[in-house]
């Protein structure tokens, strides 16, 4: 956790890690074995859930973390698996797309069924990536990318749709399950910024001064980041979003009391 205090204000900003939101153990479940990371997709972490109700404005965001290595447990049942499913005999109930779907699902319904919690939650909708010619790991690039993209150039990222839509199934659903007095809003960035394919530190994530920041004579990319954003950057403009749906929420409230 990191924390910054404004006294002029009296606001303090909080950042709380949590890789997917949800409860987790590398202890040995079933056939999965010690070390390996399992998620229990209808548990909630509570490393951050025990501060919600003291927060007045909650932002979640969550997402490409289910592309990494993980096991998926509900209702106590080893259900599906990324980067790892070691018996193939047995039938995989879900996958990482659904298991990002609950957890969606199981977060916000725990954040609005919460007793005391009488806050703002804003849903920051799943970050496009921009590798272009594989993957993070198998030589996408997005050297030379200088300017944003213009209308009718975006080119279509199945992965980052279908993550986007099972980010909206589990609103949706969790929505229905709401018992407090707290809003919940969806901010979606998704589409949008499928056009900054230029607002990623590329080759230059790196601090080292002789890196390569070009192809070379084989044509091969640099390694380089493709996910993350610049700082500043693009993702100033999230800062705005979430604080002009802020600005809406509480003086709506203000001018309704």
């Amino acid at each position: 956790m990191q924390r910054w205090y404004f006294r002029s204000t009296s606001v303090m900003v909080v950042r709380i890690w949590s890789s997917w939101l949800l409860q987790e153990t590398t202890e040995k479940i079933d056939f999965a074995l010690e070390g390996v990371t399992k998620l229990h997709l209808d548990a909630p972490d509570n490393k951050f859930m025990e501060f919600i109700p003291n927060i007045d404005v909650v932002v979640i965001s969550s997402g490409h973390w289910f592309a990494k290595q993980s096991v998926y447990v509900l209702n106590n049942e080893i259900v599906g698996g990324q980067l790892w499913w070691p018996d193939q005999s047995r039938p995989m109930k879900v996958n990482n797309v659904e298991a990002f779907g609950i957890s969606v699902e199981t977060v916000l319904s725990a954040i609005l069924t919460l007793p005391n919690y009488t806050g703002l939650t804003i849903v920051r909708t799943f970050s496009p990536d921009h590798y272009e010619g594989g993957a993070w790991n198998t030589g996408g690039s997005c050297t030379g990318k200088e300017n944003p993209l213009a209308p009718g150039e975006l080119v279509e990222n199945g992965f980052t749709n279908i993550m986007h839509e099972k980010q909206v199934w589990g609103f949706k659903r969790a929505v229905k399950k709401a018992t407090n007095k707290s809003k919940l809003r969806f901010m979606d960035i998704t589409r949008i910024f499928g056009y900054r394919h230029d607002g990623h530190p590329g080759p230059y994530r790196s601090p080292d001064p002789n890196k390569m920041t070009k192809r070379g004579p084989d044509g091969r990319p640099p390694p380089q980041d493709c996910l993350h954003w610049c700082m500043p950057g693009p993702v100033d403009t999230w800062n705005e979003l979430v604080l002009e749906i802020i600005r809406r929420e509480f003086e709506g409230d203000r001018n309704s009391s």
